[in-house]
């Protein structure tokens, strides 16, 4: 048996009138055509869907069987039809997102406060990218977006520019170190180094000042959370190095200072990874401007002082 949306749509609208004229007028059709599509069907069930000379016209046990389908599949039907309009149209979609920077979940909390009001028809999903190769599977459509740090030459993948940061050293304002206009590599040499718990390839103090230095500290810390960092340094247990803008955030007290990195100073840049036909969507390009805007508001608030 071949039963088509149009069928159950027919018995339906049966049901709901009473009567085929009434049927016909709502399915736009003629009475004929609807009478010769009613015979179809049940030429192909092999069972009559109607209890003949009933006024108004009674749906069989059969015909109540297939009402009942009717009324279970095409409000599905119509959920994904409209589901197919917003994507065609851009206001719905999937934005599963990969951080490779440990710090950004505070940083990207605010902006997908903004972004769900204004797309309510857009999934949205964080997956932490320091557990899996984020890239990857940004390219095997596992994810849509991957902040990250580290923009490469990948084929249909665009890598658009969110804002720059400088890592600063952090300790306590008792520390020795802090009292030093700036920190050189040789500095972190016997001190113990609170970090996230990031594999060193991927910590800006480790790839941009330490290992090319070939400077390794006197012991490593791995805590999961910058307040819980910043308290640590407060008490002298050990020095951090965090995005300036996170320090800025969540300042508590003046028991800690920031330094920068070098005489020069260290520059790093985020970026929005995502595949080339999905840039230019606008729930994307909106969540791209947010993410901005949020990094501004960061990058003016007070600096710690010291």
């Amino acid at each position: 048996m071949h039963i088509e949306f149009r069928h159950l749509r027919t018995i339906k609208a049966i049901h709901d009138t009473g009567g085929l004229a009434r049927a016909a007028d709502q399915l736009n059709i003629t009475q004929s055509a609807l009478s010769h599509q009613i015979k179809g069907i049940e030429d192909q069930a092999g069972v009559e869907l109607f209890v003949r000379r009933s006024k108004p016209l009674k749906l069989s046990a059969a015909g109540m069987k297939m009402l009942a389908a009717a009324e279970r599949i095409l409000p599905q039907v119509a959920a994904l039809e409209a589901e197919f309009s917003g994507l065609i149209a851009g206001s719905a979609g999937r934005l599963h997102i990969a951080i490779e920077c440990h710090a950004c979940f505070e940083w990207l909390f605010p902006v997908l406060e903004q972004f769900r009001k204004a797309w309510p028809e857009v999934d949205v999903d964080i997956r932490p990218g320091l557990a899996f190769d984020a890239l990857p599977a940004l390219r095997k459509e596992e994810v849509d977006l991957v902040v990250s740090s580290d923009p490469e030459e990948l084929p249909e993948t665009d890598f658009t520019p969110l804002f720059d940061y400088e890592p600063v050293f952090v300790a306590a304002a008792n520390h020795p170190l802090a009292q030093k206009d700036v920190i050189e590599a040789e500095d972190f040499r016997g001190e113990t180094l609170i970090t996230y718990p990031v594999d060193r390839a991927r910590l800006d103090v480790f790839s941009q000042l330490l290992t090319p230095a070939k400077v390794a500290p006197a012991a490593v810390r791995q805590v999961e959370l910058t307040a819980v960092i910043l308290l640590l340094v407060a008490s002298n247990r050990g020095v951090a190095v965090l995005p300036d803008w996170v320090v800025r955030q969540v300042s508590y007290n003046s028991d800690y200072v920031t330094r920068p990195l070098t005489k020069n100073g260290i520059t790093r840049r985020l970026y929005a990874a995502t595949r080339e036909e999905d840039t230019s969507r606008p729930y994307m390009a909106h969540l791209i401007r947010l993410a901005r805007q949020e990094a501004v508001k960061l990058q003016r608030a007070d600096p710690v002082a010291g």
